[in-house]
């Protein structure tokens, strides 16, 4: 039977689906997918990767470079934080969940409650930047002053050695793994029972670039951030575990032998162990290839495994 829609209905269809298909890409999140690819027997074989805006840029990275190791696997690769992409692992809605932070406890009961035994996997190491404008004389911080400085116990820059001024605290949002581990590594310098918080004029930025951008403007403000996102524009600091430690800057090199003190790993979860397509490309994150692609984003390769 011969079609009967007018030529301009199926212009019109025509229009509306390419209008679907964009939109998506519209938000404020980093998104990366290809058309569903199939392998010989013509199996579909797509990944969903969600969470940690923090490894969003290593996440596209790997995928744009597996398509090119596997061209029948589309891999969709979403930002949004560490805490979204667990809720989307819970919710039974991503393959892999992203993560700056491990699971907490109430995330594993309520994943099981619904089916869904969390697996984790270690893909990257980041040594975590305190960031300052160029500008700022300060150049070395411990940790017991860098609490006293995100609790709001530190106030003005000639406190710690530097100009006669304000000191603007900059952290990332709450729903960031970011935040949660300098929080829990800095804030509370590692110890459990210190329920201290960020200072209450302490400025929540959405993302990397929020940070940057501030800085820039603003010669008094401090900020934190993963290695791999630092500038030109931003100054990093050297960090000692206390006034005894040695000064030390974050690098490739201190986060690998771990005289960095703000180090931390980087985390995927799957809904139970792997199989098939995605455990094949957790194998390739963390083999020689994934690996080489975490060193050339200025994050720090896993350890080899003899």
């Amino acid at each position: 039977m011969r079609n009967t829609y007018p030529q301009t209905s199926v212009i019109a269809y025509l229009l509306l689906f390419v209008a679907v298909l964009v939109l998506p890409g519209c938000g404020s999140t980093a998104e990366v997918s290809a058309a569903p690819a199939a392998d010989a027997a013509g199996t579909q074989r797509a990944i969903q990767n969600k969470g940690s805006d923090t490894l969003v840029n290593l996440a596209l990275a790997w995928a744009e470079r597996y398509r090119e190791f596997d061209p029948t696997v589309s891999i969709a690769v979403t930002g949004g934080g560490s805490g979204t992409g667990i809720a989307s692992l819970i919710n039974g809605t991503v393959d892999i969940a992203n993560a700056s932070r491990q699971m907490k406890e109430d995330e594993i009961v309520e994943a099981q409650t619904n089916g869904i035994n969390p697996v984790e996997f270690t893909v990257a190491i980041d040594a975590l930047a305190v960031v300052v404008h160029p500008d700022n004389p300060v150049d070395r911080l411990t940790i017991d002053q860098l609490a006293d400085i995100y609790t709001g116990r530190i106030t003005n820059w000639q406190e710690v050695g530097g100009n006669d001024a304000p000191i603007i605290l900059l952290s990332r949002e709450t729903n960031s793994g970011t935040h949660v581990y300098f929080l829990e590594e800095v804030v509370r310098k590692g110890n459990q029972e210190n329920k201290d918080i960020f200072a209450p004029q302490t400025l929540l930025m959405p993302s990397s670039v929020g940070i940057t951008n501030e800085l820039q403007r603003n010669p008094n403000a401090i900020g934190y951030d993963g290695l791999g996102y630092v500038t030109e524009h931003e100054k990093m600091i050297a960090v000692a575990k206390n006034s005894n430690s040695p000064y030390v800057l974050p690098s490739v090199a201190t986060g690998t032998d771990g005289s960095y003190p703000i180090a931390r790993a980087l985390y995927m979860y799957t809904a139970g162990e792997p199989t098939d397509v995605i455990a094949e490309y957790l194998n390739w994150i963390r083999g020689p290839e994934g690996q080489k692609i975490v060193g050339e984003l200025g994050f720090v390769p896993l350890p080899r495994q003899e």
